[in-house]
């Protein structure tokens, strides 16, 4: 699922970053990304779930739920970071994504059209364990050792490269590929 991202100097982009636990690193968190905090409250983590690839219409979701969330984010960061950069993962941050994991996920429940759709109400604690399960799978599954940063200066998005050559290198080409080349082309012409 593609994601617009808006950043502050106002051009937006395209963003996939193919994973659902991916998709909840751009809702803010840490780093460069603390600025970018949508989870305020309760209300915004529904919100969220709305918006993300999971498509919830109703999470009724807690303060408890949303610091989960942030707690599990926080790890998300830095799992992603250290598998990105081949880096060993720091143990709180994985023993965060697996007590989160720990939880009851979503419940998926097939439409009459035959779609796979999820029982709601939802929670907000099944949402941060449903992405906890997300994260599970894709630092142990087959594409962990694709899982990488965009290479553009001062861009730290985080996205799978599930192309086939596993060439990828930016989170967007309208934005940090274009910006890559044009930067090239400058240089080489003077």
């Amino acid at each position: 699922m593609s994601l617009t991202l808006h950043p502050r100097d106002g051009a937006s982009f395209r963003f996939d970053p193919g994973a659902l636990c991916l998709e909840f690193l751009v809702s803010g968190g840490v780093g460069v990304y603390a600025h970018y905090e949508t989870l305020h409250e309760p209300d915004d983590l529904a919100r969220w779930a709305a918006a993300s690839r999971l498509g919830l219409e109703r999470v009724d979701a807690t303060a408890k739920d949303l610091l989960r969330a942030k707690v599990l984010r926080t790890a998300l960061w830095g799992l992603a970071g250290d598998r990105a950069h081949g880096r060993t993962p720091r143990q709180a941050d994985v023993d965060a994504v697996n007590e989160a994991a720990s939880a009851p996920p979503l419940t998926p429940v097939m439409t009459a059209g035959g779609l796979r759709s999820w029982a709601v109400p939802a929670t907000g604690a099944q949402v941060v364990a449903t992405v906890a399960r997300d994260a599970v799978e894709l630092f142990t599954g087959p594409y962990a050792h694709r899982v990488r940063e965009c290479a553009g200066d001062n861009c730290a998005l985080v996205f799978v490269d599930t192309s086939r050559p596993g060439s990828r290198r930016w989170c967007s080409m309208e934005r940090c590929g274009n910006r890559h080349k044009v930067r090239a082309h400058r240089s080489r012409e003077g």
